[in-house]
């Protein structure tokens, strides 16, 4: 197998440029963990938290296989698959997260009557290897309302999504 077959199996910079020179490197067809959050610590309203949770999940069908999703107060936990264009070329995470990131923060601002960032322009990002790793980390940001002490089981918290229910 030559360098340039290797090559294509190996995780890549997810974007050019870092605000932290934090790389986030993705792997192709390798599903994401991620942790987005509110600028300064805002809380997002409840009003708008649904909202959120509506452009993670529905929105960019193209592009993501989403897997689950939570709205915290100040952070968001989503957990997908990148897809890939009609030429078979993955999109970025760079590319996913502005999308994400940019359709919630212009609706949260738009619904509010405010003007100004929602989400710090980084986000942390783990790649998830086998089926049992995306299992547990959709479970974990499933149960994050209930460790938090925001609601006693997770079938009260309306701002959680998921593809499966476990049981």
């Amino acid at each position: 197998m030559s360098s340039d077959d290797l090559s294509h199996h190996l995780a890549k910079p997810a974007a050019s440029r870092y605000f932290r020179n934090l790389p986030h490197l993705q792997a192709e067809g390798k599903t994401l963990f991620v942790t987005f959050c509110t600028h300064r610590g805002w809380a997002l309203p409840e009003s708008v938290r649904g909202l959120v949770l509506g452009h993670c999940v529905h929105d960019h069908p193209a592009k993501v296989w989403m897997h689950g999703a939570v709205v915290m107060p100040n952070h968001v936990h989503p957990v997908f698959t990148p897809g890939s264009d009609g030429k078979g070329n993955p999109f970025g995470l760079a590319q996913i997260m502005n999308g994400i990131k940019g359709t919630s923060a212009h609706t949260v601002n738009r619904v509010l009557g405010r003007r100004g960032p929602v989400w710090q322009r980084e986000s942390f990002d783990h790649i998830l290897r086998t089926d049992e790793s995306i299992r547990e980390k959709v479970n974990y940001i499933c149960a994050n309302p209930v460790r938090k002490g925001l609601v006693q089981s997770e079938d009260e918290y309306p701002w959680l999504w998921r593809e499966w229910v476990d049981g």
